[in-house]
């Protein structure tokens, strides 16, 4: 008979969090909504803008501290609202008990749901523009004591513009926007974008929003995520069930492990294929860190000739992605088949991926620019469950997560790494000569960041090689080379990118030990080119 203590521990990992939903039409800064709301404390999901009705009313009807949603907030898009296959969600939302916030084109939409006049393109403004306010609940704290109201700047990205709203309280206008800011009773909307950092007291406003009009408690930390995570995954896994990992080295898969070894010990057996497309010395830091640091059940496959035989002639950016995935899959099914006895599959899943795999928005027909590196229908062939721990979490919440599982920092603070390995820096055939050149130049690269204290300042940073030769000079002899080049950039969370600015002198000292220290190499390059248009990974 379970003990009192585990009955206890089992109905709180059970308990939701309570929460605010972030409504998505598709606009630029949707996660980063969901992201600010998460850094001033409140737990905060990105859903699709058709999300059901009856979905959400479940959710604001639940009794306190089981998943209620004590707010709604409706994000912009690149759409108008009097576009006819613009996204528009159930008019019904703005009936129910919650307060809701609409951003931009979702202030736009419930205005023009509540029969309010949307201007179509008249007097777009874009960039800081100056807002007057009046005093508010939304708008409390930003203006001094006794003061009706003030003005701060705020960034303005729209192009139509709600021009009379007469059902409304108009709270805010700027020079061509007459309705920048209103309230209808519990309903706000706001022409301009709090959430980014050119609004000034942005914070300041979703916090109002957050905590003095929904009613909400701070109740996201990564400290209380790591907590209730290892309750929650003791409880689904049980006092004897056992789990396996695909454990790949990077930061998500590392992440993963660590926190259901927390939960389970070796119950846990972390799968590790060296696929011959690692970085340079990553196998040995994989198997060092979790077999000997972290004493964890690790099993290495070997599968380098497998994968190199099954790339042989695949020159396809896609195709290759495709055979990797596929190679991964086999060769997890087998290795799971040996250990028999396994209940759970676990994968290193990150809130990206999931809203991304998931959403549909109409009108809105997406092109897949690369297939995700994942497991993909494995659980149910194998007949696992399926256990996904951050999958709730962007990519630095889950370095945070890892630095508080205490993280080594070669696995902490190395840049990103894609799924399908070298093989996305391999333009064209995947050639043992290429992935060499490529491992070499990568790993100049890295050091020559380290040495010179910029590779914690920079997002990612690699080396990319093709099929592209050019005449170099060994010696007194004419030679041909391959043409290396070097992808350094800088981002926040991958959505976009930028090249980095390095100094010559740094980069020059990165061309002359590639070219001096490579065999086969007689250029260097260096990528300009930014996200969009380009992809910060080539292939």
């Amino acid at each position: 008979m379970p003990d009192r203590n585990s009955i206890i521990e089992k109905r709180e990992a059970e308990k939701e969090k309570d929460k605010v939903v972030v409504l998505d039409f598709g606009g630029q800064y949707s996660h980063l909504i969901v992201r600010r709301c998460r850094e001033l404390g409140v737990y905060t999901e990105l859903l699709p803008y058709d999300m059901p009705l009856e979905e959400l009313k479940k959710g604001i009807e639940a009794e306190e501290g089981t998943g209620k949603i004590k707010g709604i907030i409706l994000s912009g898009s690149p759409f108008s609202v009097h576009e006819p296959n613009s996204p528009k969600c159930s008019s019904e939302i703005l009936d129910l008990n919650v307060p809701i916030l609409g951003i931009c084109y979702g202030a736009q939409l419930i205005a023009y749901v509540k029969g309010g006049v949307v201007g179509e393109g008249r007097k777009s403004e874009f960039g800081r523009t100056e807002l007057l306010f009046d005093d508010s609940d939304l708008f409390d704290g930003l203006t001094e004591r006794g003061s009706e109201g003030g003005r701060i700047n705020v960034w303005m990205s729209h192009g139509d513009v709600i021009e009379r709203l007469a059902s409304a309280d108009i709270i805010g206008y700027t020079m061509n926007s007459p309705v920048a800011a209103f309230r209808i009773s519990n309903i706000y909307g706001v022409q301009f974008h709090p959430e980014v950092h050119h609004t000034d007291k942005g914070e300041k406003i979703l916090w109002n929003f957050l905590y003095k009009i929904c009613g909400c408690e701070r109740n996201w930390t990564i400290e209380s995520f790591v907590r209730d995570k290892i309750k929650e995954i003791k409880s689904a896994v049980g006092s004897d069930g056992r789990v396996i990992c695909g454990l790949s080295g990077g930061i998500d898969s590392s992440t993963t492990a660590l926190l259901i070894n927390k939960a389970i010990g070796d119950r846990l057996t972390c799968i590790f294929v060296d696929n011959g497309l690692l970085r340079k010395g990553e196998k040995e830091e994989v198997i060092n860190t979790f077999r000997n640091n972290f004493k964890m059940r690790l099993v290495f496959v070997d599968a380098k000739e497998r994968f190199l035989k099954g790339l042989q002639g695949v020159k396809d950016a896609e195709a290759k992605r495709m055979v990797i995935g596929e190679l991964f899959i086999n060769i997890f099914e087998e290795e799971a088949k040996k250990l028999g006895n396994v209940d759970f599959l676990a994968q290193g899943t990150i809130y990206p991926d999931r809203i991304e795999s998931a959403r549909a928005r109409s009108g809105d027909v997406a092109s897949r620019i690369k297939s995700h590196h994942n497991v993909g229908a494995l659980p149910e062939k194998l007949g696992l469950k399926l256990i996904e721990p951050i999958n709730d979490l962007y990519k630095d919440e889950v370095r945070e997560v890892a630095k508080e599982l205490d993280m080594p920092s070669q696995i902490l603070n190395q840049h990103p790494f894609p799924g399908p390995g070298l093989a996305a820096r391999v333009i064209g055939e995947v050639t043992e000569d290429k992935l060499r050149i490529c491992r070499e130049a990568s790993y100049i690269v890295e050091e020559e960041l380290k040495r010179s204290g910029w590779y914690n300042k920079v997002w990612q940073a690699f080396a990319i090689v093709g099929d592209d030769v050019t005449t170099g000079v060994l010696g007194d002899a004419r030679s041909l080379g391959r043409i290396v080049t070097i992808r350094v950039v800088e981002s926040r969370e991958a959505m976009t990118a930028d090249f980095v600015k390095l100094p010559y002198e740094l980069l020059e000292s990165m061309s002359k030990r590639i070219t001096n220290e490579v065999k086969g190499v007689t250029w260097v390059t260096y990528a300009i080119s930014s996200k969009p248009p380009a992809t910060i990974e080539p292939c």
